[in-house]
């Protein structure tokens, strides 16, 4: 059974402008700090991904949108206790809130060898501080 949990946060930016820096499938070093560096390979679809402590996180990219601001991926290969992993990133403008954009992480996934709330709580502390970071990154 997969565990689900999403994170989300408004920004004082256009859904627009904040799609600009985190809507490249190779863009998380531009604003997760936890990222330090990202390298494309299989024509884009796949990002090797190098985190703080030198551990290599491998992502292939399941589906994109430009025009609706998302896309979603999947992991091939980390240092996380879970298989199934599907994750999607989403930037909308908040209806009523000119110049206000939401941004949604959302993943799913299956425990294995931890509990489905330490899972869940392992990437919704992932999903919550990447978006603060993206916050700073942006400044608003």
């Amino acid at each position: 059974m997969a565990t689900t949990t999403t994170a989300t946060i408004d920004l004082r930016r256009s859904a627009d402008d904040v799609w600009q820096l985190i809507g490249g499938f190779d863009s998380l070093p531009d604003w997760l700090p936890y990222i330090t560096r990202s390298e494309l390979s299989e024509g884009g679809r796949v990002r090797h991904l190098t985190n703080q402590d030198g551990g290599v996180i491998v992502e292939r990219l399941k589906a994109f949108d430009h025009d609706n601001r998302t896309y979603s991926y999947a992991i091939e290969q980390a240092p996380f206790p879970v298989t199934g992993y599907l994750s999607t990133l989403t930037v909308r403008d908040v209806p009523g809130a000119p110049g206000t954009s939401r941004v949604e992480w959302t993943g799913s996934f299956t425990p294995v060898g931890v509990s489905e709330a330490e899972a869940e709580e392992l990437f919704h502390g992932i999903y919550a501080d990447g978006l603060a970071a993206l916050r700073n990154t942006l400044n608003t």
